[in-house]
């Protein structure tokens, strides 16, 4: 197993489970320094409520903030994020490795019966033989 922060991985992946924190990641990676305000903008919610998703994003270390006067920058950070696409991928090698071994295994020509073998007429027990007709039922 490879070695990852614990803390680092749950804040990040955390942060990433909101859909308003993951809006707000993309409009900085077009970006590269947006205001609060600016980034706040486009949004139906509050700018407290947009504060707290940078609180957030900033705790995970996916963001870093910068005042200049009055005036707060944010920037990306993609190292934490670096970090969950390595154990994602780890995660990926894995069962792309597992769904391969499973379709070799089904590609192969053991697991069916073959026609030397003993056949299925063999095991089966003999059939019984039909009774006639009754009276009261048709050809």
């Amino acid at each position: 197993m490879v070695n990852y922060q614990a803390s680092v991985l749950d804040r990040t992946f955390a942060a990433l489970a909101d859909p308003t924190r993951r809006a707000l990641l993309a409009r900085l990676d077009q970006q590269d320094t947006v205001s609060v305000s600016e980034l706040a903008r486009p949004f139906p919610v509050s700018l407290p409520a947009i504060m707290k998703h940078l609180d957030v994003l900033s705790d995970a270390g996916l963001i870093t903030r910068t005042k200049t006067g009055r005036t707060v920058a944010c920037q990306l950070t993609p190292a934490p994020m670096e970090q969950a696409m390595n154990w994602l991928a780890h995660y990926e090698r894995y069962w792309t490795e597992q769904l391969d071994r499973l379709a070799a295994f089904l590609e192969q020509d053991q697991w069916q019966p073959s026609p030397a073998s003993s056949s299925s007429a063999a095991s089966k027990p003999p059939r019984k033989k039909s009774t006639k007709r009754g009276p009261g039922r048709s050809k």
